[in-house]
């Protein structure tokens, strides 16, 4: 289970973005323009949480027991907590 809540993060002069499990009141710095780095916004699932998936369309599925999204890497349902079936394999 991840306790650290994962971010989405922003060097300005460039634009590059990268997901980091950040610590509160820490300054992150960009490795080749040594920029500090700022928060464009927190990453769903919220911590903590047993998912490594961040919440994103190919990421997720319906829980065949209340219908609600959950990410592909659980067996239990988040909002449930009933065992859901097996992830459909997608057509090659």
């Amino acid at each position: 289970m991840s306790l650290k809540q994962r971010y989405r993060m922003r060097t300005p002069s460039t634009g590059r973005e990268i997901l980091l499990e950040a610590e509160p009141d820490t300054v992150y710095r960009d490795r080749e323009t040594g920029e500090p780095l700022e928060v464009v916004g927190k990453v769903l699932p919220l911590a903590p949480t047993t998912s490594r998936l961040p919440w994103a369309v190919e990421n997720l599925r319906f829980c065949n027991w209340c219908d609600q999204l959950a990410q592909k890497d659980l067996n239990d349902c988040s909002t449930c907590g009933r065992r859901m079936g097996p992830v459909a394999k997608s057509p090659a």
